[in-house]
C-alpha cells in the first residue's frame, strides 16, 4: 500500500473501521501523483455531515449530566473523526511537502485516531454509540481555508489544535468534577497529545515563514471566521503552549484577544452565566 492509497482508503472509506486503520508501519511518504483535493468525505449513514444548527451540542455544563456529557463526547468524537479524515486529506493535497512535514501528518493522523477510540470507549461507558446523535463538518467546511501545508498548518495545528489546549483541560476539570475520573483522564491524554500537534504547527509556521514575526504570519495565513479569536478557550492555558515552543510575545498577543465562538459570540469562561 502507497501513503496515497492508504489515504485515500481514509478519506473516501464509508464506515467507521475504515477510518480507524492504523498507518502501515513502514510506507514511503512519497507520492508522485498530482495533487488531490477530495471535496467531502466518505462516511456511513449514521455519521453523514449535517448543518450545524441540526447537531447541538451542550454546554459544559452539562458535563454533570450523563446523557449531556456522552453528547459533548459525541462532538469530540465527530471533532477526532474530521481531524483524522483531514490530516489524510493533506497527504493527498500537498504531494509536494515536505518529507518531514508528511510525516507529521501520518503521525498526527493516527494521535487522532487513538483520541477517537477513547471518546467511544468512554460514550460506551454512557451507553451511547458513535452515530446515535447528529454531526457537523465544521472542520470540512473549511477547505478552502486550506491553500497549503502553511495554511493547513495554521488552520489546524495553530486555531483548531490550538484551542483545545484550553477546551481539553475545561472539560477534564468539569469531568473531574462530577466524578467521572475515567473521561477526565481520556482528557488528559489528548490534551498532552495536542501540546505535539500544536508544537507541529509552530515548527512549520516558522519554517515556512523564515524571519517573519511569528504573529503576522499567523494572521497573514487565516481566513476569516478563523484567526486567533478562534485559537484559544475563555481560559488561556499559558503553561501548556509554552510547553509546545510557541513564544512569550506570540502568547501575549493571543491571551490580549478576546475568544469567541463558531458563531462569531463572545466566548465566556466555564460555568458564566
Amino acid at each position: 500500500m502507497t501513503i496515497r492509497d492508504y489515504a485515500l482508503a481514509i478519506v473516501t472509506g464509508d464506515s467507521l473501521a475504515a477510518k480507524q486503520v492504523t498507518p502501515p508501519e513502514v510506507v514511503d511518504l512519497a507520492d508522485r501523483e498530482p495533487a488531490l483535493r477530495i471535496a467531502a468525505p466518505g462516511r456511513p449513514a449514521e455519521l453523514q455531515i449535517v448543518p450545524g444548527r441540526a447537531a447541538r451540542v451542550p454546554p459544559i455544563a452539562g458535563m454533570s449530566d450523563p446523557s449531556q456529557r456522552a453528547r459533548i463526547l459525541h462532538a469530540l468524537a465527530n471533532h477526532e473523526l474530521q481531524a483524522i479524515e483531514l490530516f489524510a486529506w493533506a497527504l493527498l493535497a500537498y504531494p509536494d511537502a515536505p518529507m518531514q512535514f508528511r510525516r507529521g501528518l501520518v503521525a498526527i493522523l493516527a494521535d487522532e485516531q487513538r483520541h477517537m477510540q477513547l471518546y467511544i470507549d468512554r460514550m460506551a461507558a454512557l451507553k451511547t454509540r458513535f452515530g446515535d446523535h447528529p454531526v457537523t463538518g465544521h472542520f470540512w467546511n473549511k477547505l478552502d481555508h486550506l491553500e497549503g501545508p502553511l495554511e493547513f498548518a495554521c488552520a489546524m495545528g495553530l486555531t483548531f489544535e490550538h484551542a483545545n489546549l484550553d477546551f481539553c483541560g475545561d472539560y477534564a476539570a468539569a469531568a473531574r468534577a462530577c466524578g467521572d475520573l475515567a473521561t477526565a483522564d481520556a482528557l488528559d491524554l489528548v490534551h498532552a497529545d495536542e501540546i505535539k500537534h500544536v508544537h507541529f504547527g509552530w515548527v512549520w509556521l516558522r519554517r515556512f515563514t523564515g524571519d517573519a514575526d511569528p504573529w503576522d504570519a499567523y494572521n497573514a495565513h487565516v481566513k476569516l471566521p478563523l484567526g486567533p479569536h478562534r485559537a484559544r478557550g475563555a481560559r488561556l492555558d499559558r503553561e501548556a503552549r509554552r510547553r509546545a515552543g510557541i513564544d512569550e510575545a506570540f502568547i501575549d498577543r493571543l491571551d490580549a484577544i478576546s475568544p469567541t465562538r463558531p458563531s462569531g459570540q463572545p466566548r465566556a469562561p466555564a460555568g458564566a452565566k
